[in-house]
């Protein structure tokens, strides 16, 4: 088995941050801090989960370096201190033998620039800051990228329904994949994994689309007129994170869409790696929304892409297409 080591270690490292983030979570966010709209817990959450996974690759691959969204100069200083403190908590809960500075040292281990050679890792320790608040989706998503491409990817999905027929049900989900190796699942307090495969359907009338909560961060208008065009009528799912990305990856849905809304705006490659690795290795398709590969050799963002377009794959030339027609202003177009 390929990239063995570097599995077991990168499972381990986000049950633990993930395990953190549900801490967080369960002590610090109150109606008092919804309603002010404080976004003190998940702050205390990203910087905690980027330590805990930074230190945990760093004891077992010493030489890799790590493109984290993170770093510690807002926890530093005595106007930080209250911040710093629950940080370190929750980091010491998990691994007690580190102290401040040495936790503080773990989350600048994150600064890393990527690019097209060599191999590093990369980490959104809290992917969906409002989905973590609201109690929703989040995820802590790490990949491992090689000359340019991933080739190991994990989805901590602490709120994601282990069925998703049963929205009541057991939940917390963890995804794993490796190239060429297909994609699993398994319950997160678990360790029986299975495989998964993206949805069989390939009539675009019977799909489902999945996407943002967030208005501000896909265009929910152009995706109602593509799903107009392609014949769509189910109600779209939306979640936060690259939960999106997981139900996918499963079958939950058929069709992911990240449509830009501004022109200036680049993609972090820390919020589709991971879930571009399951994806496809679940037997589904990505690329942004001309239809081009994403290029994650670039650095920190995906500089040379525009949006997002994730498929099941028996549908991505459809929705490309109506994608761009939307997307370019072109007239027309009914049910496929």
């Amino acid at each position: 088995m390929a990239y063995e080591r570097e599995r077991q270690v990168a499972v381990a490292a986000v049950v633990q941050a993930s395990r953190l983030c549900q801490a967080v979570r369960r002590e610090l966010v109150s109606d008092e801090t919804l309603a002010k709209k404080d976004k003190s817990p998940v702050t205390v959450a990203d910087f905690g989960a980027q330590a805990v996974v930074s230190r945990l690759l760093r004891q077992a691959f010493p030489e890799d370096p790590l493109v984290g969204e993170e770093e510690s100069a807002d926890l530093r200083g005595p106007e930080a201190s209250a911040i710093r403190d629950k940080v370190v908590g929750h980091v010491r809960s998990i691994l007690p033998d580190l102290d401040e500075g040495a936790i503080l040292s773990a989350i600048d281990h994150g600064d890393y620039a990527g690019g097209g050679s060599g191999r590093f890792w990369t980490l959104d320790p809290v992917d969906g800051t409002k989905g973590f608040l609201r109690g929703e989706q989040y995820v802590v998503a790490l990949a491992l990228i090689e000359d340019g491409r991933p080739v190991l990817g994990v989805l901590g999905c602490p709120n994601l329904p282990v069925d998703a027929g049963d929205p009541s049900g057991e939940c917390g989900c963890l995804f794993v994949a490796v190239r060429g190796e297909g994609a699993t699942m398994r319950p997160l307090d678990g360790e029986r994994e299975q495989p998964i495969r993206v949805s069989e359907v390939a009539d675009a009338t019977q799909a489902k689309f999945c996407e943002s909560v967030e208005a501000g961060h896909s265009s929910h208008g152009k995706a109602a007129e593509i799903a107009r065009r392609m014949g769509v009528t189910a109600t779209p799912v939306r979640m936060d994170s690259q939960c999106k990305y997981a139900a996918v990856a499963r079958g939950d849905a058929s069709i992911y869409l990240r449509l830009p809304t501004r022109a200036d705006y680049e993609e972090k490659i820390w919020d589709h790696a991971a879930g571009w690795m399951v994806i496809t290795e679940a037997g589904g398709q990505v690329s942004d929304v001309t239809g081009a590969a994403l290029d994650f050799s670039q650095g920190r963002t995906l500089r040379r892409n525009r949006g997002v377009i994730a498929t099941s794959g028996r549908l991505h030339a459809a929705v490309a297409a109506a994608v761009d027609a939307v997307l370019n202003g072109q007239s027309g177009g009914t049910g496929m």
